[in-house]
């Protein structure tokens, strides 16, 4: 894919930066937005998800914005965590506020590494603002770095659902994204999914990890 989409120009622009900006918390605050939201911090969502893994195993997120997730990981122990961002802003933050992780400007469309680079890639409210036409490069590109699992966190409905975002159409969607990643990839088998219901209203995120059958 070498066009910009239409949802890479809203968030690489003011768009982007302005939700950034929003957005803008502090590790502490971020762990108290979740316990707000879903009645569970992110480090006791991650516990179940990552908690059994080596704390040197190669971890990538894709979209990792302003690097709570990373620092949250970091905070568990995890010492080889990267992440990309396709807002130059985004980056430029995240780089000032964390130290001993690698952080790179990149889009989920051409991720900067070599296949099977990385044990886990994750995302984390991400694949949502990827258009359904679009949606199977960024999973392969995702597929194509992990050695062995692939990890999601991200807004769930059963069918691909459009959701209007803050007056915005063709920016969010809701969808069973673990199914997605299996329609395409058929050695990918679902080790562990939880769904997570907002305490507020009927929402509903999923939080997944697959694994590769035969990792290389």
């Amino acid at each position: 894919m070498n066009r910009f989409t239409k949802q890479m120009e809203e968030w690489a622009g003011n768009f982007g930066r302005e939700y950034t900006g929003r957005n803008a918390l502090s590790l502490d605050e971020m762990e108290q937005m979740y316990r707000k939201r879903y009645g569970v911090t992110r480090t006791e969502m991650n516990s179940i998800f990552f908690g059994n893994l080596d704390r040197d195993v190669k971890i990538l997120e894709v979209g990792s914005n302003i690097g709570n997730q990373l620092l949250c990981l970091q905070e568990a122990g995890f010492t080889q965590l990267y992440g990309i961002d396709l807002q130059r802003y985004a980056v430029e933050l995240s780089k000032s506020r964390t130290k001993g992780i690698n952080l790179i400007q990149g889009s989920a469309f051409h991720i900067p590494f070599k296949d099977c680079f990385f044990d886990v890639v994750f995302t984390s409210g991400v694949l949502i603002h990827i258009s359904p036409e679009d949606i199977g490069k960024a999973i392969d590109e995702i597929y194509r770095c992990s050695r062995r699992l692939v990890l999601g966190f991200e807004y769930y409905a059963a069918d691909y659902t459009e959701i209007n975002y803050r007056g915005h159409d063709n920016i969010l969607w809701k969808a069973n994204y673990s199914r997605l990643y299996q329609e395409r990839h058929e050695d990918l088998v679902l080790i562990k999914e939880r769904f997570y219901k907002y305490t507020t209203d009927e929402n509903v995120d999923a939080m997944f990890v697959l694994g590769k059958v035969s990792p290389v």
